[in-house]
């Protein structure tokens, strides 16, 4: 895994989500479109036409849509179901030996047949092109993959992993035709060929225009002609401006917290409506285990229980998030509340102080918190300055805050630079897997020289062999009470996320959900 540095969902506008939705479309191969075009705003770029590089939210947004993986999640679903497959399941009880069978008829946009040869060849060349911006990351289990025959793919790991379809079924699993793309070298002239439910017709700098597939076969049900996504790199007043002078039907991952806000208390006649789901991306401080001030457990346990998350929340990002208290969020099996169990909700000075006399730390403790707004959002300075305020009010911390830029700020942290930052993870699919393995052991993603044997040896692998994903509870539940009591990171916020749409269009409820599916074809407008 690798951490997925994007501005967060509760500053910007963005989507995951905890709150569960119900239903999925049942399969169709009718897939041709109905009813009007839809044009969506977004903040963040598109890094990526091609799967085996982006591992950013924007690329797997077309992901998602241009290509079929051969599972997918329902809406509001977090299991992964059957879409380019007929069938999948392991074949032993390790779990180290996962068979799919695919559905007849299965074609790209092209017209080219979609088989287990083309499966093979996406798995195999993501792997083998390695993309340092990709999500060969994800799967150094995958031992190799077989096509036996045109309809059957077997996948063979290395290790035990009952998360394996949670990982095909994400925007790595996207399936690419095996006579369009080279094995070994990325596509670089901005086009997509998939089999899912959206062709892209075009991509610049500017936009991206999708129009209905009529060769797609799957579970999805489309409502509308197209989608016309325009990019905003970042400016988000032009993003509010655009969706207020009606240039875009839907602002998606780009409007700040007092945008949401203002907007959610507009009169009825602003024409406009705030969309709110819940969400499974988060935010912690990260400390730097062999710091000489933040590697002290005591200075750790002070800003524990000195952090007010609540006030947080509410200064800074006007309610559109919730406090976070353990490493996996609230609506992931496994989650509990090893911080507020630990560290109480309400700040406590006292227990501070105490901490910090039990390491021996007497005297104010000078500490600097590191920012990078240009990856996390225009609020993430404020937060910080908010944090650093908290902490110097209790008369036991001098502390400041800076701020760099995305690329400093992760060459600095690789050094061992800094000593408190702040890190974002949008995770890859809604499994508790995704929010521990990456996070702990060597070449973790946080880098912030943080192990513990129990947690890599014992915990991470037994619960990835488990493919009763609820018998992880107990497991899980040990692992969130090891990192609140030895505090290598501490929590601060699990995201809501927003879409704010035009008065006139409809389905974003069934886009925003814990898959991180963007879903274009659930979209309509009158």
């Amino acid at each position: 895994m690798k951490m997925r540095n994007q501005w967060p969902v509760l500053p910007v506008v963005a989507g995951l989500a905890s709150g569960l939705l119900t239903g999925c479309g049942a399969d169709s191969g009718d897939s041709g479109g109905t009813g009007s075009s839809v044009v969506m705003g977004m903040s963040d770029d598109v890094l990526a036409t091609d799967p085996a590089s982006g591992y950013d939210p924007g690329s797997w947004l077309l992901f998602n849509n241009v290509f079929q993986s051969l599972l997918s999640f329902p809406n509001g679903g977090t299991e992964p179901e059957p879409e380019a497959a007929e069938s999948c399941g392991f074949t032993d009880a390790s779990t180290k030996v996962y068979k799919c069978t695919l559905k007849d008829g299965l074609r790209f946009s092209n017209g080219d047949k979609l088989t287990s040869e083309d499966v093979k060849f996406s798995f195999d060349r993501m792997l083998k092109i390695n993309d340092a911006a990709g999500p060969a990351i994800m799967f150094p289990m995958l031992e190799k993959v077989q096509a036996p025959d045109e309809k059957t793919v077997v996948f063979r790991l290395n290790v035990p992993d009952a998360t394996f379809p949670s990982k095909v079924a994400s925007g790595a699993g996207s399936i690419v035709d095996h006579t369009q793309y080279d094995g070994d070298k990325l596509r670089k002239d901005g086009k997509a060929i998939g089999s899912g439910p959206y062709k892209l017709d075009s991509f610049d700098k500017e936009k991206a225009v999708f129009s209905v597939n009529d060769k797609y076969k799957g579970t999805a049900k489309v409502k509308n002609s197209g989608v016309t996504l325009k990019f905003f790199h970042g400016d988000q007043s032009a993003l509010k401006k655009a969706l207020q002078s009606d240039k875009v039907d839907i602002a998606y991952r780009g409007l700040t917290a007092k945008d949401v806000a203002d907007l959610q208390n507009a009169d009825n006649d602003s024409k406009v409506e705030v969309v709110e789901g819940s969400s499974a991306e988060v935010q912690h401080l990260v400390f730097n285990m062999k710091d000489p001030v933040a590697g002290k457990l005591g200075v750790r346990k002070a800003i524990a229980y000195l952090l007010d998350r609540d006030a947080l929340i509410k200064d800074v990002y006007q309610g559109t998030a919730t406090p976070l208290y353990s490493i996996i969020p609230a609506g992931i099996a496994g989650h509990n509340t090893a911080f507020f169990d630990t560290y109480g909700a309400s700040p406590s000075p006292a227990k501070a102080a105490e901490a910090l006399k039990a390491d021996g730390i007497t005297g104010k403790v000078k500490l600097t918190l590191w920012s990078t707004p240009s990856r996390y959002g225009p609020a993430t300075d404020e937060e910080l300055k908010a944090i650093a305020k908290q902490l110097n009010d209790s008369g036991l911390f001098d502390a400041d805050v800076k701020s760099v830029a995305f690329d400093q700020y992760e060459k600095d942290i690789a050094k061992g630079k800094y000593g408190v930052y702040v890190k974002g993870w949008v995770p890859d699919y809604p499994d508790a897997d995704n929010f521990t393995a990456p996070f702990f052991g060597k070449g973790n993603v946080l880098s912030n020289n943080y192990s513990n044997n129990m947690i890599t040896g014992t915990l991470i692998p037994r619960t990835a062999a488990q493919s009763d994903r609820s018998a992880t509870d107990n497991d899980y539940g040990r692992l969130q009470d090891i990192v609140a009591d030895q505090l290598p990171v501490l929590p601060v916020w699990q995201a809501k996320q927003y879409a704010v749409t035009r008065e006139n269009v409809y389905g974003l409820e069934y886009c925003l959900d814990a898959s991180t599916v963007f879903r274009f074809w659930e979209l309509s407008k009158d």
